[in-house]
């Protein structure tokens, strides 16, 4: 863990457990884990507050934008170019690996945006779920096609 990182387990019947992150500066991760597997450490901070009480509202359907701060703790400038890229995806939309390339400005990198989805280490806030193949598929999903499926349907897109 980095400095003062703070860890919890959020549970949701949609997509099961979840282990949060959080720094006072944002949220650092958010992992798709079968159970909790290391303990929650007593101590919280705003951020893991906010966080809690926004998936709280994404998850019952009353959330459409996050707004707690986020700090991701690695990425390469070309990831967080995307990840930047992906956090403008209207909640309920979806747009396509080779779409994100054009608007980083790399049109030929569709496989690389794919790749910088699959690093993003700040699922749902940072929606890479949205993400889907040119022809409308859905194309794959670091924690499973289940849990993309989930998270689309739960926004209203049609999968």
């Amino acid at each position: 863990m980095t400095q003062q990182e703070v860890v919890h387990h959020y549970f949701s019947n949609l997509v099961g457990w979840l282990e949060l992150k959080t720094s006072t500066q944002g949220v650092r991760s958010i992992s798709f884990i079968p159970q909790p597997v290391a303990p929650e450490t007593s101590r919280r901070n705003a951020v893991m507050d906010k966080l809690i009480k926004e998936l709280d509202r994404y998850f019952a359907g009353n959330l459409t934008k996050f707004t707690v701060p986020l700090d991701p703790g690695s990425g390469t400038p070309f990831q967080r170019q995307v990840w930047n890229e992906l956090t403008a995806i209207p909640y309920g939309e979806t747009r396509s690996y080779s779409g994100i390339a054009r608007r980083v400005g790399r049109p030929a990198a569709a496989r690389a945006v794919g790749s910088a989805n699959k690093r993003n280490d700040i699922p749902i806030l940072i929606p890479c779920h949205r993400v889907v193949k040119a022809d409308g598929t859905l194309g794959g999903y670091a924690s499973g096609l289940k849990i993309k499926i989930a998270l689309l349907e739960l926004e209203g897109v049609s999968t």
